[in-house]
């Protein structure tokens, strides 16, 4: 950028940024943004025309598969990556590219990054104290020491760590503690904007819950907005308030959390929700997996974007498909995502009543679902209660409770039949 461009560039950040036609305050927007790694033929474009805004206050997550640029968008919004085109927009202010020195400590002060790994973004030299507190002495954001030790006390308090630990280095701390240093070290800068990146894969399933119950408490505390990275949408779907999936450098599908999953239009969305693991090893046996395939979509001539079809949900795709995308969308009924086959059935021959979307198994499916055997045995000796009872929890979404009902009815049936059948032909007999 030329002296020029850059004296007429904003010196500081705006109280708020510019509202949309909904009312919404528009905090972050990357428009028509290229990042590319290297030059001339060995140049690999990470990310390609990625173009979404994020809202104040909202959870905007970033989803799609080891190598597709989630981080690389990560890192770009915090200016390690810098944008080969396009730019990226804070309040209505740009931010990528050369900045002064003005605007350049107020973008740092306001936007925050917790990264993946927890171990090796923290200083191992360094004591935990010093560490959180390392923001503090940049931007002076104390008072005095007294006031400076209370802010740093009262993070750490509030991400589940003791006041004793300020004197630990990280190596003492187990992989969840240091994600909560890295998440005070983050919230102590009472930052707008926090660049969530993996936080929790590395993590106990356990420890997961934790750290995602603090970020919401954040939230809600302050008033924080984020921009959530992960791969694994069944975590994104309960902390998300919309969701943006990217394939290959390229964002193919943005909508609200519950509208990506009732309605997964692009197909490499679909193969995300149908790898969400099943709480059940039967069902988990039998699921049938979609594939996405690339070469379904013919980019030779007609070339794709991102387009809204309406509802607030945008898709990646050419014209032919952006048309196909938007029948299947206003038809307004819900697209199922993952298909259980019964033992020993190939996938043409699954049952419609055989194929449950995602949130059936993962939020839906009640406590006592367990599909036990008494429930069988009772439907076997009396088959017609037991259909009725079999209706009645399939109702209520006690699928597996619905299949054993089914099950021991039906064979129930088939032994009252075939005990009938032959007390006919001996009576029959007798007669003659």
């Amino acid at each position: 950028m030329s002296k020029e461009k850059l004296s007429k560039a904003a010196a500081h950040l705006p109280e708020h940024g510019p509202v949309d036609e909904n009312g919404r305050e528009i905090l972050l927007s990357l428009k028509n943004v290229d990042i590319t790694f290297g030059k001339g033929d060995n140049a690999v474009k990470a990310v390609k025309n990625a173009s979404f805004d994020i809202y104040k206050g909202e959870t905007f997550s970033l989803v799609g598969e080891s190598g597709s640029g989630k981080t690389t968008i990560g890192r770009a919004v915090i200016r390690v990556n810098p944008c080969a085109a396009g730019e990226i927009q804070y309040k209505g202010v740009r931010i990528s590219g050369k900045t002064k020195r003005s605007l350049d400590r107020d973008i740092i002060r306001n936007i925050q990054m917790v990264f993946q790994d927890p171990a090796a973004s923290l200083n191992e030299r360094a004591t935990v104290d010093y560490i959180i507190s390392e923001g503090l002495y940049n931007f002076h954001l104390y008072k005095n020491e007294e006031d400076r030790i209370q802010k740093v006390e009262k993070i750490v308090e509030e991400v589940g760590l003791l006041p004793e630990h300020l004197t630990r280095y990280p190596h003492e701390f187990s992989g969840g503690q240091r994600q909560r240093i890295g998440l005070a070290r983050a919230m102590v800068m009472e930052p707008e904007l926090v660049i969530a990146d993996e936080p929790i894969s590395a993590l106990d399933v356990s420890i997961r819950a934790q750290v995602l119950n603090l970020l919401k408490k954040f939230q809600v505390e302050r008033d924080v907005t984020y921009l959530f990275i992960a791969h694994d949408l069944s975590i994104v779907r309960f902390i998300s308030d919309r969701i943006g999936v990217i394939y290959k450098g390229d964002i193919v599908e943005i909508a609200d959390a519950e509208e990506l999953f009732d309605y997964p239009l692009h197909p490499y969305t679909r193969s995300l929700i149908s790898a969400i693991p099943i709480p059940d090893p039967i069902l988990e046996k039998n699921k049938v997996l979609f594939t996405y395939d690339p070469s379904v979509h013919d980019y030779t001539e007609d070339k794709p974007e991102l387009v809204d079809i309406g509802h607030g949900h945008l898709i990646f795709g050419n014209k032919k498909e952006i048309e196909e995308y938007r029948a299947i969308r206003e038809k307004n009924v819900p697209l199922k995502s993952i298909t259980i086959a019964e033992p020993g059935e190939t996938v043409e021959k699954v049952e419609e009543e055989d194929i449950w979307s995602a949130e059936q198994f993962m939020i839906n499916t009640p406590i006592h679902d367990t599909g036990s055997k008494w429930y069988t045995f009772l439907s076997f000796l009396l088959p017609p209660l037991g259909f009725i009872g079999g209706l009645i929890f399939r109702k209520f979404k006690h699928i597996r409770n619905w299949k054993a009902c089914k099950k021991g009815a039906i064979a129930g049936l088939i032994t009252l039949g075939s005990i009938l059948a032959l007390f006919g032909i001996l009576l029959l007999l007798a007669v003659m």
